[in-house]
C-alpha cells in the first residue's frame, strides 16, 4: 500500500510540472501577442505578455568589425514603441520556432527578418526568455542578434 501511495504521489507531481511546460502553440500566441503589439505600436498589447522586469540585449558587429551588445530596460522600449511616429511600420517576420522549457522556465529560439515602412531593413535571431508567473507565462528576457547584408535578401 506504501508503494502505491509513493507512486501516486509521484506521479501527481509529474502532472503538476507538466501543466506548465511551453508548448509551441503556446508559445506563437504569446509571441504573437507581442509582434502585434510591436507591429501595431499596441504597447497595452505587449504588456500582457511581458514582464515588468523585462529585460533586453542587442548582439551586433558595428561599423568597424567590432563584436558589440547593447543593453537597455524593457521599460524604455516600450516608451520608444508608444512614442513611435505613427507614419513608422514596424514588421518583424518569423521563420521558425524552437521551444525549449522546463517546468516554468522556457527559452523561445526565433529566427527573423525586420522591415521598416515595408522595406527590409535586416535579419537576425531573437531568443526570447519567458517564466511562468501567477499571471501565466511572461517574456522576461530577449537578446537578439541583427545582420545587415549578409540576410540573403
Amino acid at each position: 500500500m506504501k508503494i502505491f501511495i509513493c507512486i501516486f504521489f509521484f506521479l501527481q507531481l509529474g502532472v503538476l510540472s507538466a501543466q506548465n511546460e511551453l508548448s509551441e502553440d503556446n508559445a506563437k500566441i504569446i509571441l504573437g501577442e507581442f509582434f502585434k503589439g510591436l507591429e501595431n505600436g499596441d504597447t497595452l498589447a505587449m504588456s500582457r505578455v511581458i514582464s515588468p522586469n523585462l529585460q533586453m540585449q542587442t548582439v551586433y558587429l558595428s561599423k568597424d568589425g567590432e563584436n558589440k551588445v547593447s543593453f537597455s530596460r524593457g521599460s524604455d522600449f516600450v516608451t520608444m514603441i508608444a512614442n513611435r511616429p505613427v507614419d513608422q511600420v514596424w514588421k518583424e517576420e518569423i521563420e521558425s520556432y524552437s521551444v525549449f522549457s522546463d517546468g516554468n522556465l522556457a527559452t523561445v529560439w526565433t529566427p527573423y527578418k525586420f522591415y521598416l515602412n515595408g522595406k527590409f531593413s535586416h535579419c537576425g535571431a531573437n531568443s526570447f526568455t519567458l517564466v511562468y508567473t501567477d499571471n501565466g507565462w511572461q517574456i522576461f528576457n530577449i537578446i537578439d542578434s541583427r545582420r545587415i547584408g549578409s540576410c540573403g535578401e
